[in-house]
């Protein structure tokens, strides 16, 4: 039980690594094959853009902002937190920011959340905390969020599926389904791609709108550029009510009125030429009515409507604030002069609430009294001279390292995290032509750019130029042009270069005993001697059957395997051995004819003898024809009741006739016909003729007639005897008896049964 126990717990550390490893060389988008990369990149965002472009009747000119977003998902590491700074896997949970649609961790966000609320809400830098819902920014486009707003969960790019599934296929962190998320700014329809990072492209679909100025025709027109110009005069009225916009259709407001008219001031005292835009204008003489209290006038310059109250009635409060509320203003100023002696100086409290002193009481008492308090940074004091508490923000720099290692914060002192570093840093290829520009501190991780300039290294092999290929670091690729050195047999060496081949170096090392782990081969770059040539060159095989292509290093004659064929001497039999060199002996000969190096003929004569000559030739496998056949033949005649002897030469050259007469015994054929009787014919082959001479008696159907005629007649149907008047005579009363007898059986039946 414990080794089962131990061997089931080894089994789940190695599926739970195994599954480790795999989640890891599949999750990172800088971990991706680039070959493979670009081509699942291209058919994933063909199938992203499928609906988008059925709808527009494939036009997709308008979704490059959200292709570059979409692109930027699958480039090796573009997808980089920028709270982190770290590389955003496939298979981590991430937020999208919904003004800048930057990505970060999910984790990353709410903290930089959770940190933004304490830092703005803190009792330190205001006293109403927890009485207020503070916004907490994003860490880009510092776009506001409220605090019910913060992320908790991980949900696609369109919001619909929670925790997405990862999917080799489908665009990083998506869903898969339509996006169907309203447009900005909305129309009332939704956006066709499928889920997509980045914003949503402008809306495709046809609306029948109408201009500006409502003139022309309705007309259809996409629902994202529905506003248009029929360029036809404005003509609406503007606000000076008497001339009309000479504009184009134009949308929004009218412009200004351009012309100059008369217009009366204010007051309606002057009258001047002026735009017809500012059609409210004031003079520079002084109002001058009659006020309500009856003893002063307006002093106002030109002003619309009545001139209100005089500003010399009313309450009023002396300068030092501290005299009582007077009706008018002559008692009030004399009663303020007799007091003022008495209240020129005050005990006053400064701000920080630490000192009292005697001061003149329109002045402000600030003590020299440094605070201690600490700033909302938490690390310098206030230091302010009189502070009275609400100390204000830490005025220091930050001066902190950075996530990227490179720079340190230039933000004034803060609590918490720092901002993610604003610079950037170029990467560039081994070239320096191309470039591009990462968040800072990312160019140690991020991989080079791809650089579509070719390389301009000399090559290091024979040959005087390189084959083309791209900027790149490291070692060029090896050669793969034709070596094309000269072999010694005068043809071109046509493999790949193998100057710089990479061999495996064995038997360098020999390790001190068992104990020492064996070391991996080493591999060195040596130029390799060319191969064999391989240039077909036709070669005809020994026996000259056929001609076949061989490898120019290996041309020489062969045996082609198979059975060699030329006629022997007998003429009737070829030689069996296996191909092989033939000697001719005189150059006219045949070619086709066996030599000396052939077999010889040991048969016996297999040529066929005369139709039916049963006996074999008595002479060895011979060329011509073979000799006569003296031999007897025993064969039965055609009835097969007779035994005769008869010469195979005489029997073999008869034709049909005499070889019908020489197996006849000459007696009658036994043989019976269909009709009973016997053959009437001499012994004969094949059938016995069916016309049969013999007599026989034919009656008729009642068997009271009766007449001897020729057999054969009978058998072919060409005779017949029928009954005459008396067998029908006779037939008619036999049948009436009987019907009587059926009849009376019938009433003898009914009798018994009742």
């Amino acid at each position: 039980l414990s080794s089962q126990k131990k061997f089931d717990e080894i089994k789940k550390a190695n599926q739970a690594a195994a599954k480790k490893l795999v989640e890891d060389q599949f999750s990172s988008s800088s971990e991706d094959d680039d070959e493979d990369a670009e081509i699942k990149q291209g058919k994933i965002l063909a199938k992203t853009f499928t609906i988008y472009t059925s709808q527009t009747d494939g036009d997709a000119s308008e979704l490059e902002r959200t292709r570059q977003y979409m692109s930027e998902a699958f480039q090796s590491g573009a997808m980089t937190c920028l709270i982190c700074i770290a590389s955003v896997k496939r298979n981590q949970a991430v937020w999208s920011c919904c003004g800048c649609f930057c990505i970060f961790h999910l984790v990353c966000i709410q903290k930089w959340a959770k940190d933004s609320l304490f830092l703005v809400s803190s009792p330190l830098t205001d006293d109403d905390f927890g009485k207020k819902d503070y916004p907490w920014p994003c860490p880009k486009c510092r776009f506001e969020y409220k605090r019910s707003e913060t992320p908790s969960r991980y949900y696609c790019y369109c919001g619909k599926v929670e925790n997405p599934t990862l999917d080799p296929w489908l665009v990083p962190h998506s869903c898969g389904q339509i996006c169907e998320r309203d447009f900005k700014p909305p129309c009332g329809h939704k956006c066709l791609l499928l889920c997509h990072p980045g914003p949503c492209p402008p809306c495709p679909k046809m609306v029948t709108t109408t201009c500006h100025c409502k003139k022309a025709k309705p007309v259809p027109r996409r629902c994202s550029a529905k506003e248009w110009s029929c360029r036809l005069p404005c003509g609406r009225t503007l606000l000076c009510g008497q001339h009309t916009c000479e504009n184009s259709c134009h949308a929004g407001d009218c412009q200004p009125c351009p012309r100059v008219s008369k217009q009366r001031c204010v007051c309606g005292r002057q009258t001047a030429e002026r735009l017809c835009a500012s059609p409210q204008w004031q003079c520079d003489q002084v109002c001058g009515k009659p006020l309500p209290c009856g003893n002063h006038t307006c002093e106002q310059v030109c002003h619309a409507g009545p001139c209100g109250d005089c500003p010399r009635s009313g309450k009023r409060f002396c300068p030092c604030e501290k005299s009582s509320k007077l009706r008018f203003f002559i008692f009030y100023f004399f009663v303020c002069l007799n007091k003022q002696k008495s209240h020129s100086e005050v005990e006053k409290q400064c701000r920080c609430g630490k000192h009292t002193k005697r001061m003149p009481c329109h002045k402000p008492y600030l003590c020299e009294t440094k605070c201690t308090r600490t700033r909302d940074c938490q690390k310098h004091q206030c230091k302010r001279k009189c502070c009275p508490g609400n100390c204000p923000p830490c005025d220091q720099v930050c001066g902190r390292t950075l996530g990227c290692r490179n720079h340190k914060c230039p933000s004034g002192c803060h609590r918490g995290s720092c901002n993610p570093c604003p610079e950037t840093v170029d990467v560039k290829c081994n070239c320096g032509r191309t470039v591009i520009k990462v968040p800072c501190g990312r160019e140690r991780t991020i991989k080079p750019p791809k650089c579509k300039q070719l390389c301009s290294r000399p090559p290091t092999c024979h040959h005087s130029t390189q084959e083309k290929h791209y900027c790149h670091f490291g070692q060029c690729p090896p050669c793969r042009q034709s070596c094309q050195k000269a072999l010694a047999c005068g043809h071109l060496c046509p493999v790949p270069c193998h100057d710089e081949a990479l061999v495996k170096q064995t038997g360098v090392h020999q390790s001190a005993g068992p104990w020492e782990q064996p070391s991996e081969p080493a591999f060195i770059r040596t130029a390799l001697p060319c191969p064999p040539c391989q240039v077909p060159i036709p070669v005809e095989c020994l026996g000259q059957h056929e001609v076949s292509p061989l490898p120019c290093h290996s041309a020489i004659p062969y045996s082609c395997k198979r059975i060699c064929g030329r006629l022997l001497d007998c003429q009737n039999h070829t030689c069996m051995k296996e191909c092989h060199h033939v000697t001719k002996l005189n150059s006219s000969a045949d070619g086709n004819k066996a030599g000396p190096e052939c077999s010889q003929c040991e048969e016996e004569c297999t040529k066929p003898r005369p139709s039916g000559c049963p006996h074999r030739c008595v002479l060895p496998c011979h060329p011509g024809d073979c000799p006569s056949c003296l031999q007897m033949l025993k064969i039965k005649c055609h009835c097969k009741l007779s035994v005769l002897y008869i010469e195979c030469l005489k029997l073999t050259c008869a034709d049909v006739e005499e070889k019908e007469l020489l197996i006849s015994c000459k007696n009658q054929c036994p043989k019976e016909l269909p009709c009973g009787h016997r053959c009437k014919e001499v012994c004969h082959s094949g059938s016995c003729p069916l016309n049969c001479s013999q007599k026989v008696k034919l009656r008729c159907l009642c068997k009271r007639l009766k007449k001897e005629i020729q057999c054969s007649k009978i058998q072919e149907g060409q005779v017949s005897l029928d009954c005459d008047a008396l067998c029908k005579e006779m037939k008619r009363k036999a049948s009436e008896i009987k019907e009587a007898e059926a009849k009376a059986a019938i009433e003898e039946e009914k009798r018994r049964q009742q």
